[in-house]
């Protein structure tokens, strides 16, 4: 069996979108988020963790040990069924059974040793047939853009038609409109931790741990879309304690990494190399490695 991860790590992970909506608002017209009060732009956990899943799914077609427990359209209800199946609980189809504490355990253990996301993020397993709570020992962070973004609204025409009857409406030039919602430029940072306790109880292991960090650095290169714009992982910075519990405090790590805009005028960034990304490797305690893997 695989080795579990028994080191507590954080990262610092930096990319970036260009006339694109990285993440957009269904509350706001899906409008790229903000922060209304700062005009900073935000990036949810969820999006991002997206994104991996789609990443380990392409890699490993998934197929255990790598299925993906939260993916489009799958019925969650008949994955916990197929669980406590798989382990021989005494299930009652009729009365929707959810198992005893001991059958709901090697659901759970068998949930997190077959998906992927389950063994990394975490799931909540205990609609209907209950397969439990697992608390997962990677958790992001929100992520921020360094600088206050522009989001822009921009009117796109249609050229096809749907039907015969939009043709016999659309004469000359009267052509059907739509919306495209886009951030000119904006560099994101978002901050995340991995504990080595939770790793032990979920069985996440060194390829587990492999394979998200390759997820980070590769996933936007699959993600294409007219709507994404085009996005890149810029720098990845991970933080390796040397014990489970860690040898400092998360915030004290992410403060070692600096980026700052290289032109300080009152002229809006427009790509990577407007900014400049600094270590403060004097300061990293005892005890801590910083591997940059981008």
């Amino acid at each position: 069996m695989a080795d579990k991860v028994k080191n507590r790590y954080e990262f610092v992970y930096l990319f970036d979108v260009e006339n694109g909506n990285p993440n957009g608002d269904p509350d706001a017209g899906n409008m790229p988020r903000i922060d209304p009060e700062t005009n900073y732009g935000i990036i949810t956990d969820v999006c991002l963790k997206r994104k991996v899943r789609n990443f380990v799914e392409i890699v490993h077609n998934n197929e255990s040990p790598y299925k993906i427990y939260v993916r489009e359209k799958a019925i969650l209800n008949l994955l916990h069924k197929e669980a406590h199946e798989a382990v021989k609980s005494q299930l009652d189809t009729t009365a929707k059974r959810k198992g005893s504490a001991e059958e709901v355990e090697k659901a759970r253990d068998w949930m997190c040793r077959h998906y992927f996301d389950v063994r990394t993020f975490g799931a909540v397993m205990s609609t209907e047939y209950n397969c439990g709570q697992v608390r997962g020992p990677v958790q992001v962070n929100f992520a921020r853009s360094l600088d206050p973004i522009m989001p822009l609204d921009i009117s796109i025409t249609r050229m096809a038609v749907a039907t015969e009857k939009e043709a016999e409406k659309q004469q000359g030039d009267n052509r059907t409109m739509g919306r495209k919602q886009i951030v000119p430029y904006g560099l994101y940072r978002a901050e995340g931790y991995i504990s080595g306790h939770l790793a032990g109880q979920t069985g996440f292991t060194e390829a587990d741990l492999e394979l998200f960090f390759n997820a980070l650095e590769q996933m936007f290169d699959h993600d294409h879309s007219a709507a994404r714009g085009k996005m890149s992982a810029r720098k990845l910075y991970v933080f390796k304690h040397s014990s489970p519990l860690g040898n400092a405090p998360a915030h004290q790590l992410f403060d070692l990494i600096k980026v700052e805009r290289k032109n300080t005028e009152d002229v809006p960034p427009r790509s990577f190399s407007d900014y400049s990304c600094s270590i403060q490797e004097q300061n990293l305690p005892q005890g801590v490695e910083l591997i940059e893997r981008l």
